[in-house]
């Protein structure tokens, strides 16, 4: 996984946590569920990047 790709899901688990927190700050389910979802989708990127990595060794 490049360090370009690393810090993009970095960045994308920041900001899904960030949503997360001002969701349940603020009693916004749908901002709160947003959050999550980057999370989760943060996450499967970097997964599918470690997939490639193991692949490519």
């Amino acid at each position: 996984m490049s360090a370009t790709d690393k810090a993009k899901n970095k960045l994308d688990d920041l900001a899904g946590k960030a949503k997360e927190k001002v969701g349940e700050a603020t009693g916004d389910r749908d901002t709160q569920n947003e959050g999550k979802a980057d999370q989760a989708k943060s996450n499967l990127k970097d997964a599918g990047e470690k997939v490639k990595d193991t692949f490519k060794h």
